[in-house]
């Protein structure tokens, strides 16, 4: 009997996971700290649970200060069209997005200019970020 309480409870625990992994956008950006970042794609992780765009911009001291940009889900951006070659290293784009809040070179981001000028959406409708719901590609 205690064997199966234990499997039982362990089952539960495992299966909330997840959620205690995953991060909402209010718990580590700031919604009053828009951003626009340009600059050139150093790297690009298409991976889960979050893609992770890291570019080289120019400050306004004309220094290059590495930024990681993290967007929506793969599979969320797969289906507004992107891919894996979306992106490529040495493509110059235009990132607009918020501030982390612990005052890293980290924004979340909410959309891109791509290098051929359209404008993608590139966040997660679900994690209650600023404009996150009825955004719409240009």
């Amino acid at each position: 009997m205690k064997t199966m309480l234990a499997v039982a409870v362990s089952g539960v625990l495992l299966a909330a996971m997840p959620a205690f992994a995953h991060h909402s956008f209010a718990a580590e950006y700031d919604a009053n700290k828009p951003i626009t970042l340009k600059g050139t794609v150093a790297k690009v992780e298409f991976l889960n649970p979050h893609v992770w765009i890291y570019i080289d911009a120019k400050n306004d001291a004309g220094q290059v200060t590495r930024w990681q940009c993290e967007g929506g889900a793969p599979n969320s951006l797969r289906r507004q069209g992107w891919t894996q070659n979306s992106l490529k290293v040495g493509d110059s784009v235009m990132i607009e997005g918020f501030l982390a809040k612990d005052a890293t070179n980290t924004c979340n981001s909410r959309s891109i200019k791509l290098p051929d000028g359209r404008r993608v959406f590139a966040g997660s409708a679900e994690d209650g970020g600023p404009n996150a719901k009825g955004a719409k590609p240009e």
